[in-house]
């Protein structure tokens, strides 16, 4: 008797009900869509910290350099060239390996009492450098003094300075510079830290057993601008390293070698720029933190959820436009859908006065009419929600197909990606200890080619997504219900409060 009445009452007002309906599907669908994309914006943000700071990182863990610290680099000067018309041409190369300027460095030894502590499930050091490289020529032009009457060449045999009567003109310097970031990663542990970012495009990976070789992977962007193939010989610090794969990964750095091959080549032996924690459970996360600031003094130690408020650009923007505006604007429609729906069926409730006076005169209970119009208006409320979930879908596969390609960066990404300057601390190596060509080519003979510098560091291009999770659907399910029970206790309200006799006073 209750169903084949709601069914036929439902079918008698089908244009009413179908209008709450569509308004609670407007704010289901609208929260779906909302809660979709604030999902893709944290799976995005997920995402960007996976690139920079490696799968199943916790908290990381870096040291800012002591002021002082370092020290200039200089050139190595190989062999001398001497014309007969009096010029001297001196050939001019470096490739060294340092820590960027500004990066501090963690001893191994508190690496392993972070491994040891309360709460820590994994730790992996890495070290990122600074490779620079130069090479060219200084020439050096000398006049003879004609009042000298001297005929000789301007330098005698070997010298660097020129034989009486002569005069040295200004040297002149044409040399190329170029500068890369490389990663000293623990080939150990493949599944954090940097090595977890890494995707092998051709060639294979690093092994535990590359930990002592010259080997090398190589940023697919990277390689491509420079020809770079798969068993390619490439000098980084000086050393001859084999490239054995090429790597996709959003990462800055150019070249991902072994951390014992890095420490060795930048004469960092024992230290690492970073080290990566996994926590043995998210609960645990801060007390870990709190304990290595306690044993890496000093230190400057970062939580996942620091490094998410880290991430900057059009993503964060994004994501705290859904935190914020989208999730009140879905709550505000939902508000009103659930408003709307009480009123229509208030106002239905009175017009059928007539209808539940009636009902009341022949025997119906007042627990018996609200039950019938709260039932009702839970049937209209799941009919409601199937909507609003079709509408959900609608807009999230909307958001996927047409939402465009976000950036994101990181203030504590790892110092090389972010270092400009070069070994130092100054414009040219030799900067920071006064050695060197610093002031190469003064008179602007030659040229000074950066290659490298000025690369964004840290930045990440990603596509917003908009997954629906099973959740918001069991809410969009439960908000439906909700919504039939608001609106349905409204109205059987009124309807309980009907009396017969206003039922039989409508009869003509």
């Amino acid at each position: 008797m209750f169903l084949t009445y709601l069914g036929r009452e439902l079918r008698r007002r089908s244009r009413q009900a179908l209008v709450i309906a569509l308004g609670l599907a407007i704010g289901i669908g609208l929260a779906i869509s909302v809660d979709a994309a604030s999902n893709g914006a944290k799976a995005a943000q997920a995402q960007v910290l996976k690139s920079l700071y490696g799968v199943g990182t916790d908290i990381t863990v870096t040291q800012t350099a002591t002021r002082g610290t370092g020290g200039g680099q200089s050139f190595g000067i190989t062999g001398q060239q001497q014309t007969s018309g009096g010029t001297k041409s001196t050939s001019a190369t470096q490739d060294v390996a340092s820590v960027a300027p500004g990066t501090g460095t963690i001893a191994t030894s508190t690496l392993d009492e972070i491994k040891g502590g309360t709460g820590v499930s994994a730790a992996v050091g890495s070290l990122s450098l600074v490779d620079f490289k130069v090479s060219g020529t200084l020439s050096q032009t000398i006049t003879q003094d004609k009042s000298s009457g001297n005929s000789g060449s301007g330098f005698p045999g070997g010298s660097r300075q020129p034989q009486p009567g002569f005069t040295a003109g200004p040297p002149r310097g044409n040399f190329d510079f170029n500068q890369t970031t490389m990663e000293g990663v623990d080939v150990t542990a493949p599944a954090m830290g940097p090595m977890s970012t890494l995707a092998v495009s051709s060639g294979r990976a690093l092994a535990a057993s590359d930990a002592s070789s010259a080997v090398a992977l190589v940023n697919s962007s990277y390689a491509t601008q420079n020809s770079i193939k798969v068993g390619a010989t490439e000098s980084l610090g000086g050393t001859k390293f084999t490239v054995v794969g090429i790597v996709s990964t959003t990462a800055a750095q150019d070249y991902f070698i072994p951390l014992a091959e890095a420490q060795k080549i930048s004469s960092q032996t024992g230290k690492v720029t970073t080290v990566y924690v996994k926590a043995a459970s998210s609960t645990q996360i801060d007390s870990v933190a709190a304990q290595i600031k306690k044993t890496a003094s000093g230190a400057t130690v970062s939580t996942s959820a620091d490094l998410a408020n880290s991430v900057s650009g059009s993503l964060a923007s994004t994501t705290s436009l859904l935190d914020s505006l989208g999730k009140w604007l879905a709550i505000g429609v939902l508000a009103v859908a659930f408003l709307v729906a009480v009123l229509f069926t208030m106002s239905a409730v009175g017009r059928r006065t007539r209808e539940f006076g009636t009902l009341k005169a022949i025997g119906w209970t007042s627990r018996r009419v609200v039950r019938q119009v709260v039932g009702e208006s839970i049937v209209t409320g799941l009919v409601g929600g199937a909507l609003g979930i079709g509408l959900g879908f609608l807009g999230a596969y909307t958001i996927d197909k047409v939402a465009p390609a976000l950036s994101a960066s990181s203030s504590t990404s790892s110092a090389s990606n972010t270092a400009g300057g070069f070994p130092g601390g100054g414009g040219f190596p030799g900067g920071g200890g006064g050695g060197g060509f610093a002031t190469a080519a003064p008179n602007g003979g030659g040229g000074a080619r950066t290659a490298g510098a000025g690369r964004g560091a840290g930045d990440i291009t990603v596509h917003l997504t908009a997954p629906v999770h099973l959740n918001i659907l069991l809410i969009a399910v439960g908000l439906a219900v909700l919504g039939g029970l608001i609106a349905g206790t409204a109205g059987g309200w009124r309807a309980s409060s009907l009396r017969p006799a206003d039922a039989l006073s409508k009869v003509a």
